[in-house]
C-alpha cells in the first residue's frame, strides 16, 4: 500500500526533515504550478518518470524550465535502448501517483533499487526545492540535503546528472 500524503508528511516530521507546506489547486502541468506556486521561494522542479528498451525505470528531477533530449540524455542515464515515458499504469504500480503528482518523494513507495533517482545536479546548490508531496494539490519546500538524506535513509540512492551539451548532443 503507498504512502498517502499525510503518512508521508508524518514519516518527514519521525526523521526529522524540515519543510514548508503550501496547499494550492490542482496542479497537472509546468505552467500550471507556476501560475499557482511560482511565488513561492526556492528551485522549482518537474519530474520525468522514464522506462528504456529494458524496462528500467528512471525518475528525473530537473529545474522546472529545463530542456531535454531524451535521445542525448540517454547515455546520462545508462539507459539501454530508446527512452520513452512510463505507462500511468507503471506510475501507479511503481510510485503510488498519478500524473502530476511525481516527485522524488514517490521513490518512497518503490522497492529500494527498483527505480533509478536522478537528480539534475544544479538543484542540489539551491537553497530550497520544491515538490509535490505525492499530490497536485499540495507543494513541499525542503533543504535539497534533506531530501537526499531522506531518500538515502529509505533505501534510495539518488544520482546527480547534468544535462547534456546541446552542441554536444
Amino acid at each position: 500500500m503507498p504512502l498517502s500524503p499525510d503518512d508521508l508528511l508524518a514519516r518527514l516530521r519521525e526523521q526529522g526533515v524540515a519543510y514548508k507546506l503550501y496547499e494550492h489547486p490542482p496542479v497537472l502541468t509546468v505552467e500550471a504550478m507556476m501560475a499557482v506556486c511560482g511565488d513561492i521561494a526556492g528551485a522549482h522542479t518537474k519530474n520525468l518518470f522514464l522506462r528504456d528498451g529494458k524496462k528500467t525505470t528512471f525518475l528525473l528531477t530537473l529545474h522546472h524550465d529545463a530542456q531535454v533530449d531524451l535521445k542525448a540524455f540517454r547515455s546520462v542515464l545508462g539507459a539501454r535502448g530508446g527512452l520513452s515515458f512510463a505507462s500511468p499504469e507503471t506510475l501507479r504500480e511503481q510510485l503510488g501517483v498519478e500524473s502530476g503528482a511525481v516527485s522524488p518523494l514517490a521513490a518512497l513507495n518503490a522497492a529500494p533499487g527498483s527505480v533509478k533517482i536522478l537528480l539534475q545536479d544544479s538543484l542540489l546548490d539551491a537553497i530550497r526545492i520544491n515538490v509535490h508531496p505525492l499530490v497536485s494539490t499540495r507543494t513541499l519546500s525542503l533543504v535539497p540535503a534533506d531530501l537526499v538524506a531522506l531518500l538515502r535513509a529509505n533505501g534510495h540512492e539518488p544520482m546527480p546528472v547534468a544535462l547534456p551539451d546541446k552542441a554536444a548532443a
